[in-house]
């Protein structure tokens, strides 16, 4: 049986790059997005390029409380360990805090920090028994700072980098590790229509590669932070 890492929000961006990283390492994926049409698509491009594992998709929009619970029922059902889990999905909406148009700090909170929560929980009963797997929650420099345009979206990643320190706390008797993965500007959706060049940002797949470096680490050793920006800083 290959190991099994769940990426939520696999389709796109960092999830996908690192869908497809996990993949190509052995590993059965599990991934979920909202438009069935993105899954199908990867999960036919996968099965070409990953033969020998497979990819598990789940159509579900993790902002909403009932599909977060649908696609924990659908991880369960597939009766394998679970040793990674990629916290991925996430909203960014530009804004100011004084002006953004009211329930973008809802909708933020309800995709950003929510359904982190609430997958990690229900996942952590098929892992505290093996005593070993990795949970990476995907915040943001703009975790660590404020800075203008940020609106919400910054509220919502100060709160998944606070709770990912929580889970590390909290999880360590259970041998499971637990890493905050902190990106700066990175070339996915998020920037379409941008007319910066592309050496501006870093690539999804640096992101990921830096995910399962880490993930290789001895049993004994955990990267609790895992902070990455392109070599000419953060854009203003």
């Amino acid at each position: 049986m290959n190991p099994l890492a769940v990426i939520t929000g696999g389709t796109k961006g960092i999830g996908r790059a690192t869908a497809e990283r996990f993949l190509a390492g052995g590993f059965d994926v599990v991934t979920c997005a909202r438009q069935m049409d993105d899954l199908e698509e990867f999960r036919e491009k996968a099965e070409a390029r990953f033969p020998n594992v497979s990819l598990l998709i789940k159509q579900a929009d993790l902002s909403l409380r009932n599909e977060t619970a649908d696609f924990v029922d659908y991880v369960d059902s597939l009766a394998q360990p679970v040793a990674v889990l990629v916290n991925n999905t996430g909203v960014f909406i530009p804004g100011q805090l004084h002006s953004e148009p009211e329930g973008i700090l809802e909708r933020s909170i309800e995709t950003n920090v929510y359904s982190a929560y609430h997958i990690t929980r229900g996942l952590l009963p098929k892992m505290t028994p093996e005593k070993a797997g990795h949970i990476f929650n995907i915040c943001s420099t703009a975790s660590l700072m404020a800075y203008p345009n940020g609106g919400s979206y910054a509220i919502s990643k100060f709160a998944l980098y606070g709770m990912t320190k929580g889970f590390r706390e909290e999880l360590k008797p259970f041998g499971i590790k637990v890493t905050a993965v902190l990106p700066g500007p990175t070339l996915t959706a998020s920037w379409a229509g941008t007319d910066l060049p592309e050496s501006r940002f870093m690539r999804a797949e640096d992101v990921a590669e830096s995910i399962w470096s880490a993930y290789n680490l001895s049993p004994a050793a955990v990267i609790e932070e895992i902070l990455m920006r392109p070599v000419a800083g953060d854009i203003s």
